[in-house]
């Protein structure tokens, strides 16, 4: 799900005032971009380790520049706040977006959006677009806000794969009475629906060389469950945690089925069981049952450890003793509110105990009461023995908390699946193994392809349950062509996502997992808005425009004077221009540039290289690279390499021309579908020092240095982009500081690095004309 949330504020007093801007987001979501727009200039964020970035926080607020910052909001949400002053009758726009995966939980998706504007909008709307390849099964939008009169403000236009919801009232419509300044916009809107689920092996998209795998059966039997819950009765759950516990208990049994066996530990600093065996969940037992824990009193203190191995001991018994059904799954459910303080205290003798008694035959839920609990301790051992944790919130719905949680896991369907790729054609793949799948949940399991160009391959699921599944994968943008608002690096994206979750989640476990999800989430501006996570956003001061898909940028960086030049040069769509001649060394480089596949609304025509020619004379080769190939002729004889091919799946290909020179040629990728971009090459010089003095072209003049002084720093037409005169080969020139993309060291997002701008096409700066340096042919001199 891609959220963007606009707010814009107007400042009408006669002087300046400080406007905030704060919103509520789902943990599961990473912020993607966050940026402010004030008097027609745009401020943006920047995604950065957390205590650099809390440093810059820190002196942001200081020196009074804006700065922003997440922290805890409750139970399902973070809250993202930050402020500005806006100048007299000024305005302001915030724009913040955020990502996550939907999980699937009791047959549907859940889209939740906090509406809480705490005073009247001019202008307010919620529009949310859904598209789902499978087809939609149902949609329901409502609003815990909305009352009657506002019902028929949510519009919805549902077709087969496709929905549209909208709920935009008026200013008058927005009152709580006729005349009064009070919103009835205040609280929580919901958009809940499923898809069709097919007797599938699910549903598998490829985009860009990565796939993700939405497995979800709808066609399976529930599978039987042996399921113990401990239960603490300790002095610390006394009063309304014990009552709510005793009453979600309750409602628990009555929800088991007759082939389900069940049995029921109770733990303060003593154990005590309702039955020493594991009991059929007959109506007899069942309601036997509900008398024995209405009875239940709290005392004494917290023995974690024995409880649960007496849960695990009652489990294997009954599996020992044939008294459970062969084709079962095996659960413990712990509640609890304190810290183990009786018997076994030490947490990891704790975990170590338990993993090792489990070893993996049954899973272990985590239910923990209240503040005072040690979560850390409940999730950890609840993930190494392939369950989870959750947190009970004290309030008048921790009965219907604990309820809830128990009918997510109360109807398994399969377990222990295993979802198999080729071995050959796959990696990187997130978790594709799961003790359990629950009625009413899904799976999602991503990774990249080794093979770019693949479009088709083979899944196999094993489980027990279910018969050994087969399917195989079709091409996302092949299958669902007029999905347009899917950008290019969608499943790329959802791997990265699934996969840091995963790093965060180990963080306890494993040392280097927080660095690996640092590394990550800087590489694809994912930040986590969990407090103790490793990441927060710091708005930047100034914010740079990179035409990534623009014109050719030229870029010569001058290590010797810390500095670097950079130059656009504009023409028409299929001209070549000589980049490198070295009639010494018998090198030449020529590039030919191509155009968008149509013109832009705004009419600018974008060029970028889409193919280069390179010679080595003295070798006889001559090398030609295309966005989709690289051709080798020698000697008469020629080898062709596809961009898909192994060897050249990073997009980057290094081209080393003996005692001479080292070119690395880059292949940009577009999305396929994207109406107007395609992909393009990108063209760096790694090691020019044995090239001749003689060399020359649009780059080739500056591989021994240009001699420039710069003065007369003043604004420029953006404030945080100043000009200043150059003095270059005899000229005064203006020139602009701004910023360009490097991507020889990360082909993928690039290093932001600080230039002087030469305009008019590099006028002053090159050798005479730009068009001095057209060719008549991509390997031509002339």
């Amino acid at each position: 799900a891609h959220t963007v949330i606009t707010s814009s504020a107007l400042n009408k007093a006669n002087s300046s005032q400080e406007v905030f801007f704060e919103v509520d987001l789902p943990k599961t979501a990473f912020i993607t971009n966050f940026s402010m727009e004030i008097e027609g200039q745009t401020y943006t964020g920047e995604v950065k380790e957390k205590e650099k970035a809390k440093k810059q926080y820190q002196k942001a607020v200081s020196t009074g520049q804006t700065a922003g910052l997440v922290r805890a909001s409750g139970r399902k949400m973070e809250k993202f706040t930050v402020s500005v002053n806006i100048a007299a009758n000024s305005n302001v726009t915030f724009i913040l977006t955020h990502e996550e995966l939907l999980q699937r939980k009791l047959g549907q998706y859940e889209i939740m959006t906090r509406v809480k504007p705490k005073q009247l909008v001019q202008h307010f709307e919620i529009v949310a677009d859904i598209y789902e390849p499978q087809g939609i099964d149902f949609l329901e939008a409502y609003g815990t806000f909305i009352s009657n009169e506002l019902l028929p403000l949510v519009e919805k236009t549902v077709s087969d794969k496709k929905a549209h919801i909208s709920f935009c009232p008026t200013l008058d419509q927005q009152r709580k009475c006729l005349g009064c300044e009070g919103t009835l916009i205040d609280g929580d809107f919901f958009i809940k629906y499923d898809v069709n689920r097919a007797e599938t092996i699910g549903d598998i998209q490829i985009v860009n060389g990565y796939f993700v795998h939405f497995f979800a059966p709808s066609d399976l039997p529930r599978v039987p469950k042996n399921v113990v819950f401990v239960i603490d009765r300790s002095g610390s759950m006394r009063g309304i945690k014990m009552k709510q516990t005793k009453d979600a208990m309750l409602a628990i049994l009555n929800d088991l089925a007759e082939d389900d066996y069940f049995g029921i530990v109770l733990f303060d600093s003593s154990i005590s069981t309702w039955k020493e065996s594991l009991t059929k969940a007959t109506k007899e037992n069942v309601s036997e049952a509900q008398q024995f824990i209405q009875g239940i009193t709290d005392l004494g203190a917290t023995n974690i450890n024995d409880a649960v191995m007496k849960a695990v001991d009652m489990i294997m018994k009954g599996k020992r003793d044939k008294k459970v059904p062969e084709r079962s799954v095996s659960m413990v459910i712990l509640m609890t509110d304190g810290m183990p303080n009786s018997g076994e205290s030490s947490v990891p003798h704790i975990q170590e105990n338990v993993l090792l008694a489990m070893g993996g035959n049954m899973t272990l839920f985590c239910l923990g009461f209240g503040d005072d609990v040690d979560y850390s301790f409940l999730d950890v051992m609840s993930r190494q023995n392939k369950g989870l944790a959750r947190r009970i919130y004290e309030g008048s719905d921790a009965t219907v908390q604990l309820q809830g949680f128990y009918e997510e896991v109360a109807s398994p369907l399969l377990s222990e699946v295993d979802l198999r790729y080729p071995d050959n054609l796959v990696n990187s793949l997130t978790t594709s193994h799961y003790k359990q799948l629950f009625n009413g949940s899904e799976i999602v399991v991503a990774g990249r392809l080794t093979d770019y160009s693949l479009d088709n391959f083979l899944v196999e699921v094993f489980a027990h349950g279910v018969r050994n599944r087969q399917a195989s994968a079709q091409e996302w943008d092949i299958l669902y062509p007029e999905q347009e608002y899917i950008f290019g690096d969608y499943t790329e994206r959802l791997w990265a996502y699934l996969t840091i979750q995963e790093l965060l989640s180990k963080r306890s476990e494993k040392g280097n997992a927080t660095a690996q999800a640092l590394e990550m989430s800087l590489q694809y501006s994912f930040t986590d808005e969990e407090p103790e996570g490793p990441l927060i956003l710091t708005p930047s001061n100034a914010f740079y425009h990179f035409e990534l898909d623009g014109d050719p940028h030229f870029m010569i960086e001058l290590p010797e004077q810390e500095d670097a030049l950079c130059f656009n040069i504009d023409d028409r769509p299929g001209t070549i221009f000589n980049l490198v001649r070295d009639q010494l060394a018998g090198i030449l480089v020529n590039g030919q540039t191509i155009g968008d596949k149509k013109v832009a609304p705004d009419g600018k025509v974008n060029t970028y290289f889409g193919r280069f020619g390179i010679i080595h004379q003295g070798l006889g080769v001559r090398l030609e690279v295309t966005t989709h190939d690289i051709t080798v002729s020698q000697d008469g004889k020629q080898a062709k390499l596809f961009w898909s091919d192994t060897v050249t799946k990073d997009r980057s290909l290094t081209v080393t021309l003996r005692d001479s020179v080292r070119f690395v040629v880059i292949l940009h990728k577009v999305w396929k579908q994207h109406p107007y971009h395609q992909d393009y090459l990108g063209f760096y010089t790694l090691d020019s020092h044995l090239l001749s003095p003689s060399v020359h072209g649009l780059l080739g003049q500056f591989y021994h240095g240009v001699q420039f002084e710069v003065k007369d720093m003043r604004p420029g037409e953006v404030p945080e982009k100043p000009d200043a005169t150059m003095l270059v080969k005899g000229q005064e020139l203006t020139v602009t500081r701004g910023w360009q993309r490097d991507f020889r060291w990360d082909v993928k997002n690039g290093e932001n690095i600080p230039c002087w701008f030469i305009h008019s096409n590099g006028n002053g700066l090159i050798d005479g004309n730009h068009t001095d340096y057209i060719m008549s042919g991509l390997f031509k001199t002339v």
